[in-house]
């Protein structure tokens, strides 16, 4: 088919040689004050007055892949401020919680790094109260066995570790705040396990839903390392202690989403919804449609203001993907028909910072954006438009590379980086124009954007980021 290719807006680069953290140089910007009819006085060295507010549209981190290297640029401007050589070269990228920082995760050895964008917000009761400075390196790491699935939510990073059954390492789970990384805090919320599995937890206020295996002479998953069960934890004394476990079994689990009001596990038999209070902890069944034809939904995507759950099904090592509209309501799937290019596979997925829209980015150079449309009280996902994203032979992509993006959480943006062209896009979600490009000197393996989010009550999205591994 032809393609109609984009106009790229030109825009240049100036390498800015910052100081250090030590040196870093913090700005606050005041906005107009709130009314308060509270008098007290702030405890620390600035006069805040009754609100603060940064304008600023974020940053991003792009990891390079010639090498060991991870550079931050300001979206203002597209200018480069910096860039940090990291401990080792195999490494993932991601955000933390509240997208101050940038997650650098070496599942091989062990080890999760942070970069510190620059950009945040605290609430300090009556005013949200921001800050911005000089993006920096932390001397803060956390170590544990495999660390694989990163789950977000509400604020809060669960980073399951796997361990390795071979060296006698046992899995467990860590919970931390962007407050926790800015303070160092050594000590974490914790949910440690008698053995080794390949799980995912989901952080949920004080709770915690994460993965149970079972001994293998019980166990329903045909892959014994693969856990089947979920349970239900509460935090108690900096340990999350269980409460419940889900009575449905979950075969050969693998990936995990949750809303505002359910959470979502893959099995190989359909996809595991649970839902809890205090008083009912409850579990059902979404079982497979004939679509799916042996394969099974390994992958899952949530919003907390959508009600439906994404769920992606293909083959192990990549093949045609089918993507699934899953109603936790109804107790239902059905397959979205995201109208792919021939040979499309795609290598991003995401919501939109609103929840308006579905973005599926593929390996022939496509955007492709679904919509919601409500229907008799259901919901329903459809094709909305392709956006053409690369100009180049997509034959000519380096080998395990790929087109990767990421979604702006205070404007309708995507950023999407082209290994081949060695450029960012940066793509208005509603108009589907090509609003920037920022041009590199070297080939971006991942990017993933940092900032004050437009409100913190909204626009949460929940995937586990960080999954590169075999299972």
């Amino acid at each position: 088919m032809n393609k109609m290719h984009l106009n790229l807006l030109a825009a240049t680069i100036s390498a800015l040689l910052l100081s250090a953290c030590g040196d870093a140089e913090t700005t606050i910007v005041q906005q107009d004050s709130i009314e308060s009819g509270d008098d007290h006085d702030h405890d620390d060295e600035h006069d805040h007055g009754d609100g603060y507010e940064i304008e600023s549209a974020g940053r991003l981190a792009v990891l390079s892949a010639d090498a060991n290297q991870t550079y931050i640029y300001d979206l203002d401007d597209n200018s480069l401020l910096d860039n940090f050589a990291l401990t080792y070269a195999s490494s993932s990228l991601s955000s933390s919680a509240g997208f101050r920082y940038a997650v650098i995760n070496s599942r091989g050895q062990d080890q999760i790094e942070f970069i510190d964008g620059g950009l945040w917000q605290e609430d300090h009761g009556e005013h949200l109260h921001g800050y911005k400075q000089d993006p920096a390196l932390t001397t803060y790491k956390l170590n544990g066995s495999r660390p694989t699935h990163l789950v977000k939510h509400d604020g809060k990073l669960a980073v399951f570790y796997d361990g390795n059954s071979e060296t006698g390492e046992n899995s467990s789970v860590q919970v931390l705040s962007d407050s926790g990384i800015a303070n160092e805090t050594e000590t974490l919320a914790e949910l440690t396990y008698g053995f080794s599995m390949h799980g995912v937890a989901e952080p949920n206020g004080e709770h915690l839903i994460a993965t149970i295996r079972r001994d293998d002479s019980l166990s329903t998953s045909a892959n014994k390392v693969l856990p089947d069960q979920v349970g239900l934890y509460h935090l108690h004394d900096g340990e999350y202690e269980q409460e419940h476990v889900f009575e449905l079994t979950c075969p050969d689990l693998h990936g995990a989403a949750q809303n505002e009001a359910y959470q979502a596990f893959g099995c190989s038999d359909g996809v595991l919804i649970t839902q809890f209070n205090e008083n009912d902890p409850s579990s059902a069944k979404v079982a497979n449609i004939d679509v799916l034809d042996g394969v099974r939904v390994g992958t899952l995507y949530g919003h907390h203001d959508v009600n439906n759950f994404i769920g992606i099904a293909s083959s192990h090592g990549g093949g045609a993907a089918i993507v699934l509209n899953i109603d936790p309501v109804g107790n239902s799937m059905e397959e979205i028909d995201w109208q792919p290019v021939t040979g499309a596979q795609p290598t991003a997925y995401s919501f939109s910072a609103d929840g308006e829209h579905f973005l599926i980015l593929d390996n022939q150079g496509y955007l492709t954006l679904l919509s919601a449309h409500n229907h008799d009280g259901e919901q329903h996902w459809e094709f909305e438009k392709q956006i053409d994203i690369s100009e180049e032979d997509v034959a000519d992509m380096p080998e395990d590379l790929s087109f990767k993006m990421s979604i702006s959480q205070n404007e309708p943006l995507v950023y999407i980086a082209d290994p081949i062209s060695k450029h960012i896009l940066t793509i208005d979600i509603e108009t589907a124009e090509t609003v920037s490009d920022i041009e590199l000197n070297y080939m971006p393996a991942s990017v993933t954007w940092l900032g004050i989010k437009e409100d913190e009550h909204e626009h949460e999205e929940d995937h586990d980021e960080d999954h590169d591994h075999d299972h």
